[in-house]
C-alpha cells in the first residue's frame, strides 16, 4: 500500500514526508483494518512533523482525522462489519483501567496511544484501529467533508463543553481555522451569539457567512463582554487579551496542544472568578455526542481537497495559514 511516512522530524519547507510502499497491515484481537477514504490534515500533524510534538515511534505514518471503510476484522470484533463506514480520531486507545479512564477522562490516560504519533495513522491507503475507539460516521456527508469532524470537530466540541458556554450566551472564538469553523455552527445551533477574533480578512468573511454577530482583531473591542471564550491559536499573548473582555465568572478554554509562553499579567484580569483551562485531546463521550449532533445540525465543513502525495505541500500551506476551512487528503473513492 502507499503511505506518506515521517522518518525524521524537519521543517515543513523541507518536505519531511516520503511516499513509500508498505505491507498491508493485519488487524489483531479487537482491531479492524480500514481502507482509508479520506484523512484530514491539521496543525497537530504539522507540530508532529516539525518535531514540536514528540514522536516516540519513527518511522511513523501521520494523520488522525480518518474516514474509512471496514476492510477486515480481527478476532473478537462484533461492533462492526466489513463495509461499514467509520471514523478514527486522535485518541487511538486508552487503557480503561486508570483513575482517569474510570472517570470518563480517557483523554488524560497516562498510557493512551495517539493516532499518527504512537501508531500509524491515515496518510495511507490502509490502517488498523481499535474497534472500541472507532466510531460510526452518521449522515450522508461525503468522505472528505466528514473527515474534519474527527479532530477539528471533536476538539472544537470539547472546547465548547469546557468553556461552559450555555445556550443563548455570548461566545468568543479566537482564530478561525478548521476547528473554529465547525464550533461556530454548534454554538449557533445552541442559540449563542458568537464574536470571532481573527486578523485574516478571508477568515472574517467566512465567520460572517457562518453566522458570527461580530468580527474583529484579537486586540479589538467587541460590542459586549464574553460569557465564554475559546482560543484556537497557540499564542500565549492571547490569554490576557481574552481575559480583558471576559465577564466575571466566565471561562476561557485554550484549544492548543502546544503554546508560546503566557506573558505576565495583572491579577485583576483573572480576578472575579474567571477560569482559564486547557483542552487536552478528546474523550469517548465527545465522539459519541458530537458525531450524531453534527449529522442533526447538520454541520457543513468547508474543505480543500488534495491528493495523498501532496501532504508535504498541504502542511506548508497550513503553516502559512493558506487553507480555508480544513485541508483533507482524498485517498480513495
Amino acid at each position: 500500500m502507499k503511505a506518506m511516512v515521517l522518518r525524521e522530524p524537519a521543517p515543513a519547507a523541507r518536505h519531511p514526508l516520503a511516499l513509500v510502499e508498505l505491507p498491508l497491515p493485519e488487524p489483531g484481537p479487537g482491531q479492524v483494518r480500514l481502507r482509508v477514504l479520506a484523512c484530514g490534515v491539521c496543525h497537530t500533524d504539522l507540530h508532529l512533523v516539525e518535531g514540536e510534538i514528540a514522536t516516540p515511534r519513527l518511522p511513523v505514518v501521520p494523520g488522525h482525522q480518518i474516514v474509512g471503510v471496514v476492510d477486515a476484522l480481527g478476532p473478537g470484533v462484533t461492533r462492526f462489519r466489513p463495509g461499514d463506514r467509520v471514523g478514527v480520531p486522535w485518541l487511538y486507545w486508552a487503557d480503561e483501567t486508570c483513575d482517569f479512564c474510570l472517570k470518563g477522562q480517557e483523554n488524560l490516560c497516562p498510557n493512551a496511544l495517539y493516532t499518527g504519533q504512537h501508531v500509524d495513522g491515515g496518510f495511507a491507503q490502509f490502517m488498523v484501529s481499535h474497534a472500541g475507539w472507532t466510531y460510526p460516521i452518521p449522515g450522508d456527508l461525503r468522505d472528505e467533508l466528514a473527515a474534519p469532524l474527527l479532530c477539528a470537530g471533536l476538539i472544537g466540541y470539547r472546547s465548547l463543553r469546557l468553556s461552559e458556554i450555555r445556550p443563548g450566551e455570548r461566545l468568543g472564538l479566537y482564530g478561525f481555522g478548521a476547528s473554529a469553523h465547525i464550533a461556530i455552527q454548534v454554538a449557533r445551533h445552541w442559540g449563542c451569539e458568537v464574536f470571532v477574533f481573527t486578523r485574516s480578512e478571508e477568515h472574517r468573511r467566512h465567520a460572517l457567512e457562518l453566522g458570527a454577530a461580530w468580527v474583529g482583531d484579537a486586540r479589538g473591542e467587541p460590542p459586549a463582554l464574553l460569557d465564554s471564550a475559546v482560543t484556537f491559536a497557540p499564542a500565549g499573548w492571547l490569554v490576557p487579551e481574552v481575559l480583558r473582555v471576559l465577564r466575571p465568572g466566565g471561562t476561557l478554554a485554550i484549544n492548543a496542544i502546544t503554546m508560546s509562553p503566557i506573558p505576565e499579567m495583572p491579577y485583576d484580569l483573572l480576578y472575579g472568578e474567571r477560569t482559564v483551562r486547557s483542552v487536552a485531546n478528546l474523550a469517548r463521550r465527545d465522539a459519541e455526542e458530537f458525531l450524531p449532533l453534527a449529522a442533526e445540525i447538520p454541520v457543513r465543513t468547508d474543505v480543500e481537497v488534495f491528493r495523498l502525495e501532496d501532504a508535504n505541500e498541504v502542511l506548508l500551506r497550513l503553516k502559512r495559514s493558506e487553507v480555508r476551512g480544513a485541508a483533507v487528503l482524498k485517498i480513495a473513492d
